[in-house]
């Protein structure tokens, strides 16, 4: 018997006989004590619990952001905020208020200093203060768009940070986005490129061109760059810009790159996507790729950054240094089945709860650990081993053993896993197998296919489960014998 590994995470090549790595709504675990049973494990990816829902089909998300404690979600047109109120008994109510209209349909960019928020969206601005004798208001100060279309904000210091569409970026009065002035404008001249997108990182202003990046400080309400922090990459996707827990990240490349995912730490980029990831990039087009943003989000003891593209949502593990992909099973309404992109739209943490906001229709839900689908819908969990072989030569596979958390059924109900074996080194699998592993408090069932056959050079596996219970995956165990008997 040999241990496979599971812990690759996605590394799909261009080849599948170099490497076919599938990881889809699963992510690698690396349990961080010296006694585990095995080195890596795999834990499934959360699933999707419905909170409220703001009604109408039409209201995907557009954004979402927190504002002293409370989220605020932009569904559609309308701007609303989630409260939560618990009685003595310990049952909370959650109820959406709505603050006002925002009319479009692009993504919106938020900040707030902690009693004004503004909505920025094509170009126009919007102030959140439940303090101010009018909540809801568009700012119509003539400095606000005097040089150039507002695009992006961000919050440092005391002033609003607005990149605009004429290489200036501008800043409001003191902890007042309602007014500004003419005069308060900066440039970020290292490079004549256009400002894509700001991002507040360890309390300096980056500013993200399309071949730089560089950093800013304020003196005095006076932005000014900091020597020797300007970074010779460019942003691609103007809603890329993530912080993380040691840097910030973003979709991009330098001058005539195609595009990636890097991570600034320091003054320094270094490329965090794969190159399996990378190809996958290179086959989107340019609106494609500036169309994708970014998310984050804790929970279990990793951390991930998220990008999720027209088509496709990849998931970093900041912990384990690995990828994996995030899918969604949608049903419509004549019951027509596709699977996509990861379909939250944007998430927030807050009450304790990582929040989202939905692509397909106007759900708040909650990302949870304990939930196996997604608002109802199973949830299809995949992975696809790397291609394995006996050093060229042909040989046999008597038993595969795939070692699960057992027992994780009903009463009644076995959840079952499935598997095929590849011939090819990944690019087609003969029809799945399937074994079940354990109902309720069978802890010891142990998950066996036997008598697999004869591989001329390589084989892959490939697993897929959807059952709506815990999916944990300890180890991966295969018997493997030269030549042609059983």
């Amino acid at each position: 018997m040999i241990t496979l590994p599971i812990n690759g995470g996605f590394y799909e090549s261009e080849s599948t006989t170099i490497s076919g790595q599938e990881l889809i709504n699963w992510y690698v675990n690396v349990p961080q004590t010296e006694g585990a049973f095995s080195r890596a494990t795999l834990l499934g990816s959360s699933g999707l619990g419905q909170i409220l829902s703001t009604g109408a089909i039409s209201q995907s998300n557009r954004g979402s952001h927190v504002k002293a404690g409370r989220p605020y979600f932009l569904n559609g047109e309308v701007l609303q905020r989630l409260d939560r109120t618990v009685d003595i008994f310990g049952v909370e109510t959650f109820l959406l208020v709505v603050i006002g209209t925002i009319p479009g349909e692009n993504r919106a960019s938020f900040s707030d200093n902690g009693t004004q928020m503004i909505v920025i969206v094509d170009g126009r601005g919007w102030i959140v203060n439940e303090a101010d004798a009018t909540p809801f208001q568009e700012i119509t100060s003539a400095g606000f768009t005097a040089n150039g279309k507002p695009e992006q904000v961000i919050f440092i210091d005391s002033f609003f940070l607005v990149t605009t569409d004429s290489k200036k970026f501008i800043r409001s009065n003191a902890n007042d986005g309602l007014n500004w002035s003419a005069l308060n404008f900066f440039t970020a001249e290292a490079d004549p490129d256009n400002i894509v997108a700001p991002i507040n990182f360890k309390g300096q202003a980056w500013i993200g061109g399309r071949e730089t990046i560089e950093a800013f400080q304020d003196i005095a309400g006076n932005f000014q760059r900091i020597s020797g922090m300007i970074i010779n990459k460019g942003i691609f996707a103007p809603f890329s810009m993530i912080n993380t827990s040691s840097g910030f990240m973003f979709i991009g490349g330098g001058v005539n790159e195609s595009p990636a995912i890097w991570q600034v730490t320091g003054n320094q980029a270094q490329k965090v996507s794969t190159t399996a990831i990378d190809t996958v990039l290179n086959g989107f087009s340019t609106e494609a790729i500036s169309a994708a943003f970014a998310y984050s989000y804790a929970q279990r003891g990793a951390y991930f950054v998220g990008f999720n593209f027209p088509g496709v949502t990849f998931e970093f593990n900041t912990i384990t240094n690995k990828w994996n992909k995030r899918e969604s099973k949608i049903t419509d309404s004549l019951g027509r089945v596709t699977f996509e992109k990861w379909r939250v739209n944007s998430l927030v943490t807050a009450y304790n709860r990582v929040i989202c906001g939905d692509a397909i229709d106007g759900r708040i839900g909650e990302l949870k650990s304990d939930i196996f689908t997604e608002y109802g819908e199973e949830i299809i969990r995949t992975f696809v081993t790397a291609p394995f072989s006996n050093k060229g030569n042909s040989f046999t596979v008597p038993k595969i053993e795939l070692t699960m958390e057992s027992g994780a059924g009903d009463a009644t109900t076995e959840p079952k896993i499935r598997m095929s074996t590849s011939s090819d080194g990944g690019k087609t699998f003969n029809n799945p197998i399937t074994r079940g592993f354990g109902k309720v408090g069978e802890f010891f069932r142990r998950v066996i296919w036997r008598k697999l056959g004869r591989f001329s050079r390589f084989t892959a596996l490939k697993f897929t489960m959807s059952d709506a219970v815990t999916p944990t995956v300890i180890k991966l165990e295969a018997h493997i014998k030269p030549g042609v008997g059983n």
